[in-house]
């Protein structure tokens, strides 16, 4: 027989689909914001690429949009959807407002403080927050999921700043340059308790580069 930590466990870390968000703010953890029907496309796609993977365990992050992308590989697999909170969104100042490159918002100094330190960031959760609170969602669904495989679906930033840190890099970044698109994965193989491997998919197609930056 094998021991416990001797087994190969895949857990595959999941971006929710595309997000209903016509006036292109940043959402974060707000109420109200659910798949658009291209999302509810690109996850019942994502879904059917699990079918074959051995996945045991299912969880998402508690937000709405992340349980309607656990829905169809729930229905797929014939598994239940376990929440946790810690795979949540990021907390962001800004939410419920549009910020990004050219729309002025860096020259407002109403915004000047929030922006002071990049590091941490001073505009919302640390990440290292971020990173420990991911690290304790993987290492339970792992620990659910021994000897096959587990998703977490949770949000772009969150699921960045875990590859950061399981990467050994640190975790000021250039947002546009996160390797997280629209419905993928990023596979995280671990022999008994000892990361191996990462590997990244995006199974519904990539992210449109002209696509507001979503969570």
């Amino acid at each position: 027989m094998t021991s416990s930590d001797q087994l190969t466990t895949v857990v595959h870390v999941m971006r929710h689909g595309e997000v209903h968000n016509p006036t292109g703010v940043l959402y974060g953890r707000l109420p109200g914001f659910r798949l658009s029907t291209g999302g509810e496309d690109m996850a019942r796609t994502t879904a059917e690429w699990f079918r074959d993977r051995d996945v045991t365990h299912l969880v998402a992050s508690p937000l709405e949009r992340a349980q309607q992308t656990a829905a169809p590989i729930a229905e797929a697999l014939d598994l239940p959807i376990a929440t946790d909170d810690r795979l949540i969104e990021a907390g962001n100042d800004f939410e419920g407002k549009t910020f990004g490159v050219g729309d002025g918002a860096l020259r407002r100094p109403a915004n000047w403080w929030r922006l002071r330190n990049p590091w941490q960031p001073s505009w919302g959760e640390p990440y290292r927050e971020i990173a420990a609170r991911m690290v304790g969602a993987v290492a339970g669904a792992r620990d659910a999921a021994r000897g096959h495989a587990a998703v977490c679906v949770s949000h772009q930033l969150p699921i960045w700043t875990l590859r950061l840190h399981l990467e050994g890099r640190r975790y000021l970044h250039d947002p546009r340059r996160r390797q997280c698109g629209l419905a993928s994965v990023t596979s995280l193989t671990y022999v008994g308790d000892r990361l191996t491997r990462i590997d990244y998919a995006e199974p519904a197609g990539a992210t449109d580069p002209d696509a507001v930056p979503g969570a």
